[in-house]
């Protein structure tokens, strides 16, 4: 298998990995990219990016009620 980040994961495809990756494990290497886009276009004076590790993505909620969630315009 191939170890990341000290845990080990079997060879062939990994849908989400502990810290949120997708992955292809083979003899030769391992291969990686987020499963997540980063919020970039959003209310920023008035909302909060917090990282939900649960769902492998970015909540945008609002500074004073973060049970509020802000419109996202557009993400990386």
């Amino acid at each position: 298998g191939c170890i990341l980040e000290g845990k080990l994961y079997p060879y062939g495809e990994i849908p989400r990995t502990h810290n949120c990756l997708r992955c292809s494990c083979s003899q030769k290497a391992m291969l990686c990219c987020s499963i997540f886009h980063t919020p970039i276009g959003y209310d920023k004076d008035n909302c909060q990016v917090i990282f939900n590790d649960q769902t492998c993505d970015y909540d945008v909620v609002e500074k004073s009620d973060p049970s509020k969630k802000c419109r996202v315009y557009s993400r990386v």
